[in-house]
């Protein structure tokens, strides 16, 4: 049964809003003014909020702006009902977060429409949340056991090797034995890295205090950042003559740790997906919002329906073309812009162009 708080200090209003309520089958809470309705709400978190705006106490703008800072509250649908009819009230108390803004008076027939029908668009939300929640289990529960067995696989493998045979092994043989548990031991070590982030930033976009921390964070010169990684990452591929930069500067909004992150998983996914011998361009603009890198390499690309679902944990024709990695590195770099109020397209020509376009916030000062 769902259970609705009317916040109203009219009792005559109140009372038989109650009443009506009850009828049709809701469990009904009442509250006389501002100050007890949030109190109400924080106690027993009701599935929807019917609240007048001019009460003693805290106003129902007051109470709107209390519930939507308190985690607890505030996805709770919440409509105002109320005598102040003016264009400006309607928009203050939408903008303020508010579903619905009905005036008075307002009939049985209305009042009930409008409440069934945030309920649709709740019960919608929550099977799309649902939705998204099984699609990433189904993908970590696919995915990472294998990324998390194939190093695994390779160290154990490669040591019981020299177990079984060390008194014959040439020593040549013996270290290149040794830097194949080496490789395999960094690959899963990184990826459980990558694991304990992703999970720490997921952690950290439902936390006001977590996330204000990671945005104080800046980078002073991106551009000798940028410069450093893309040629560290080109060297390793051994392709520096495939990486052509284009860099301004300016100082943005987010710290030489972070943006080093998204770099390496950015730039190094431009070389993992391209063949040698094609070009890597990187620019950064400088614009309005901040600084603008944009990275384009001539690789495999990608289709509509490949980049409406890029994700965690995906990869996409992985057995045809045997890349190693689980896509995480993209789930986390694309996080990461966005909780420092940032913004990443992707526009991609299948085999022929992708193009990735990621704008950094600058500083303020």
């Amino acid at each position: 049964m769902k259970r609705i708080l009317v916040i109203e200090d009219d009792r005559f209003i109140r009372e038989p809003l109650l009443e009506l309520l009850e009828i049709e089958g809701f469990s009904v809470l009442g509250a006389e003014n501002g100050k007890i309705g949030v109190e109400q709400a924080q106690e027993h978190l009701p599935d929807l909020i019917l609240c007048d705006v001019t009460m003693p106490q805290l106003d129902g703008y007051e109470v709107l702006k209390a519930l939507r800072q308190d985690t607890a509250t505030a996805a709770i649908p919440f409509i105002f009902l109320t005598a102040r009819g003016a264009k400006t009230d309607f928009r203050h108390g939408m903008a303020l977060g508010a579903d619905d803004y009905l005036t008075k008076p307002c009939d049985a027939k209305e009042l009930l429409t409008a409440i069934n029908s945030r309920f649709t668009k709740q019960a919608v939300l929550v099977e799309q949340s649902q939705q998204q929640l099984e699609s990433l289990r189904s993908s970590i529960a696919l995915s990472l056991p294998h990324e998390l067995r194939t190093p695994l696989n390779g160290i154990l493998g490669l040591a019981e090797v020299i177990i079984d045979d060390y008194k014959n092994i040439e020593r040549q043989e013996i270290l290149e034995l040794t830097q194949g548990i080496h490789s395999a031991a960094e690959r899963l070590y990184r990826l459980i890295q990558n694991f304990l982030l992703y999970s720490e930033l997921e952690i950290t976009a439902r936390d006001d205090e977590r996330l204000a921390l990671l945005r104080s964070g800046e980078t002073r010169i991106p551009a000798a950042l940028i410069m450093a990684v893309a040629t560290a990452i080109a060297k390793q591929e051994g392709r520096e003559a495939d990486l052509h930069l284009d860099l301004q500067d300016t100082k943005i909004q987010i710290s030489d740790l972070k943006l080093k992150k998204v770099l390496e998983e950015l730039i190094g996914n431009a070389f993992k997906f391209s063949a040698a011998g094609t070009p890597i361009h990187l620019s950064a603009r400088i614009v309005d919002e901040g600084l603008r890198l944009t990275i384009t390499d001539r690789g495999r690309g990608m289709t509509a329906e490949q980049l409406a679902s890029l994700g965690a944990y995906m990869q996409f024709e992985r057995k045809f073309y045997e890349q190693q990695g689980s896509g995480l590195g993209f789930a986390i770099a694309k996080r990461l812009i966005e909780l420092h109020g940032g913004d990443i397209t992707i526009d991609s020509i299948p085999e022929q162009q992708t193009t990735v376009q990621i704008t950094f916030p600058g500083c303020q000062s």
